[in-house]
């Protein structure tokens, strides 16, 4: 019956790997959250450096939230195995997947927090400029103008550190946020075989998929020493369907494959894209806005001037 069916028989296999890869996602992060305590923080390194790093941290204990004092500190490299592979967040696998030279080198993971953001910006001064929070859970996430921010399971929640000096350029580093995400994502469909999920930028912070919210960005800055201490924070449906939809909602209705897009992958194809467009953003772009009057609305547009055209023009196709 299944031969003389296969349209269901299709969609009965989809329907069961979805049912088996969330039963996964969920029990995974159970498990990782009765291994490690939801106050703790693991620290992971990409190399050597990194690693030394993260002991130095744990070392000085000067990791805090206000609304928990003091952070419990775990080196990656202290759980066996066997707990590495119980934590829903695949270390090796992000780390096997990033190729930068400073962003995303230095991750910290927990199964929840009140928020990344708070992690981050909290703590600038004691992290590395590049390194990134990661959470599976939030229960205290938040956008601009402090809306909150839905925070389920599956959804990639991250927020990391970077400088500037130039304080005119600040509030446009939020595009170079949203066009790695959207062309990090296209990146992996095109690696894989997929069809292209469109995500869009929507003026000033939003990402859109088939007109709806999947995704928005939140940067926060302070500025000490002659620098501006950028907090940057990213919230993106990459597996929970609700409380709008997904990546893999949406891929599921476009493909018959298997393949599920993985928040680790994800997150090192965002640093890889992310660190060559904000290197470009650095040393060559010059910035200004522009306005364009549409017939039914009015938008406006960051325009990053001075950098190559396939940049710009990556970002006015985006928004």
């Amino acid at each position: 019956m299944l031969l003389q069916n296969p349209v269901s028989t299709a969609s009965l296999l989809l329907a069961a790997s979805r049912r088996v890869y969330n039963y996964h996602l969920s029990t995974y992060t159970l498990m990782a959250s009765s291994v490690v305590d939801c106050s703790s923080l693991v620290l992971c390194g990409k190399s050597l450096t990194e690693n030394e790093t993260a002991k130095a941290i744990k070392a000085n204990n000067t990791l805090k939230l206000s609304d928990k004092g003091e952070l419990s500190i775990i080196l990656l490299s202290e759980f066996n195995k066997n707990v590495m592979q119980q934590q829903s967040f695949q270390f090796s696998s992000f780390m096997n997947s990033l190729s930068t030279n400073q962003f995303g080198r230095l991750l910290i993971w927990s199964p929840q927090l009140s928020s990344t953001h708070d992690v981050i910006s909290q703590n600038f001064c004691e992290l590395p400029v590049g390194t990134v929070c990661v959470a599976d859970i939030q229960n205290k996430g938040r956008g601009r103008s402090k809306n909150v921010w839905e925070s389920p399971l599956g959804c990639l929640m991250f927020s990391f550190t970077l400088q500037m000096e130039d304080g005119r350029v600040v509030p446009l580093v939020q595009y170079v946020v949203s066009l790695a995400i959207t062309e990090a994502i296209k990146d992996i469909c095109d690696k894989n075989g997929l069809p292209c999920i469109d995500v869009k930028i929507k003026w000033p912070n939003d990402l859109y998929l088939n007109g709806f919210k999947v995704g928005g960005i939140l940067c926060t800055s302070t500025y000490k020493s002659k620098k501006f201490n950028i907090s940057a924070g990213i919230g993106l449906n990459v597996n929970n369907e609700k409380p709008t939809t997904s990546l893999n909602t949406v891929l599921r209705e476009l493909s018959v494959g298997a393949y599920q897009f993985q928040r680790e992958d994800v997150l090192a194809a965002f640093f890889n894209k992310f660190e060559k467009f904000f290197d470009l953003f650095q040393n060559q772009g010059t910035v200004g806005i522009s306005y364009e009057i549409d017939p039914n609305r009015v938008r406006r547009r960051a325009m990053v001037r001075s950098l190559p055209s396939d940049l710009t023009d990556m970002i006015e196709l985006c928004i």
